[in-house]
């Protein structure tokens, strides 16, 4: 029987080449490595994911990345990043990255409260702990993922969060992830958040761009909470160059008697796909996935998602807005997994989204796989234009149509940011839509001159 080997693309070629090259400094110690070796010869084995695999149907890494550049190594101390970290507005905790590299002398380390302890992931990698590879792994529905292995494989550096058991943060914590964009490069992170039993707080992740030049990112974070957690998690992704390709992935394995919510503002970015792999690893624990992703021109915006009940009395929600426009691209992949003895599972799967015109587009997938008998599960999913009656009523009032439109995407969005408990945080995402609504609203009333 003839051993079929599959052609490998000039970018995946360049990828093998570059782990042989740096995987002799990359950090860490022998069960990292391990990790490591293990998540790569999967790559190898399979290759970038592409169009026919059905997880990845409607985002095919294979062809966007035609070519894999040079890997990111150090913090790129520019002008630019200097000015794009002082126009951040967001008090708390903060800690940066640079090109997927710690940079403490830009994060506000003097302000660690108390029960909290921050190091980078590089240091983590070397250290002794034995949980280190389980925690990095994250919950087992991820392990197929090949964007997932290849941020295993080539992951460099990171933020590695500490919250011991009953802090109760009174400033959220800001990871800043800032490319500096002066050179195309491949830039590889990972951060880690253990929040111990009772930890209540926020954690914000923001994703820019300071310089021109397009990156391919792939970043993952992971969360491991305790018993009687609630934790709010916030990513923005935006001001990015239309030509980078972008893989954020959460990992998240959440505790008994929990709360874990998490929201994600994706607009001004070129494309970016985001995956949630989350497992209850205890019994009355409600957990939300949430989102809105405002896309234009060519962008492509995916969301793909993996909830997996192991374990009964667990409540889900996911809900997620689609506004697209141009010859935009949106996609929803959501996946709820019921396991055999995980009864009384509540669960909620909702994508919703406005195409702006006949160019853009919306491609929804939501699945069940349910093996209990006793649960309550539901999905839905819309695409729609927006509303004429709901505009004829605003125009009716004296209200142009751009500014029309504008209130109606705005309240469409307003359902997904409403979840956001911390104000300052809710105040920022709303100003990021309002913002790219205005911009939309300008270049309709320039297009109608």
């Amino acid at each position: 029987m003839a051993i079929v080997t599959p052609l490998k693309t000039a970018a995946e070629q360049q990828l093998v080449q570059q782990y042989a090259d740096s995987k002799a400094e990359l950090p860490g110690g022998p069960a990292v490595r391990k990790l490591r070796e293990n998540a790569f010869a999967g790559f190898e084995a399979k290759g970038l994911p592409h169009r026919r695999l059905e997880s990845w149907r409607y985002t095919d890494l294979r062809t966007l990345l035609r070519e894999a550049r040079p890997l990111a190594g150090g913090v790129a101390v520019t002008a630019a990043v200097k000015a794009r970290l002082a126009a951040l507005k967001l008090d708390g905790l903060r800690l940066v990255l640079v090109d997927g590299i710690f940079a403490p002398e830009f994060s506000t380390l003097d302000a660690i409260p108390e029960g909290v302890s921050v190091q980078s992931l590089a240091e983590a990698l070397v250290s002794p702990r034995e949980d280190l590879t389980r925690i990095l792994a994250g919950p087992s529905v991820g392990d197929d993922d090949m964007g997932l292995a290849l941020n295993t494989a080539l992951m460099r550096d990171g933020v590695f969060v500490e919250i011991a058991d009953g802090v109760e943060l009174e400033q959220r914590i800001v990871i800043v992830s800032l490319a500096s964009g002066e050179d195309e490069r491949a830039v590889f992170h990972r951060s880690v958040v253990l929040a111990g039993k009772g930890v209540k707080g926020t954690i914000v992740e923001v994703s820019e761009a300071a310089g021109t030049a397009a990156q391919q990112i792939n970043g993952a974070i992971v969360f491991e909470t305790g018993d009687e957690s609630e934790i709010q998690h916030v990513r923005i992704v935006t001001r990015q160059q239309a030509a980078t390709v972008e893989v954020q992935s959460l990992l998240a394995t959440v505790g008994a008697h929990a709360k874990f919510d998490s929201f994600a503002l994706i607009c001004n970015a070129g494309t970016v796909r985001q995956q949630h792999f989350v497992r209850y690893a205890g019994e009355h624990t409600e957990i939300g996935l949430r989102g809105v992703n405002l896309i234009n021109k060519a962008q492509h915006s995916d969301v793909t998602l993996i909830v997996d009940h192991e374990v009964p009395h667990g409540t889900s929600r996911e809900l997620f807005k689609t506004i697209a426009g141009g010859e935009a691209t949106g996609v929803f992949q959501g996946k709820v997994i019921v396991r055999k003895y995980a009864q009384k599972t509540d669960g909620g799967m909702r994508s919703n989204a406005l195409l702006l015109n006949d160019g853009a587009s919306m491609y929804n997938k939501p699945e069940l796989e349910i093996f209990a008998d006793d649960v309550v599960c539901g999905h839905g999913a819309t695409v729609a234009q927006i509303d004429g009656d709901q505009l004829f009523y605003l125009m009716a009032r004296g209200l142009p149509r751009p500014q029309a439109e504008a209130l109606v995407l705005q309240a469409f969005a307003g359902e997904a940011v409403q979840f956001i408990t911390d104000e300052d945080v809710r105040d920022l995402v709303i100003g990021e839509v309002e913002t790219w609504l205005k911009a939309r609203e300008a270049a309709s009333e320039v297009s109608t001159v």
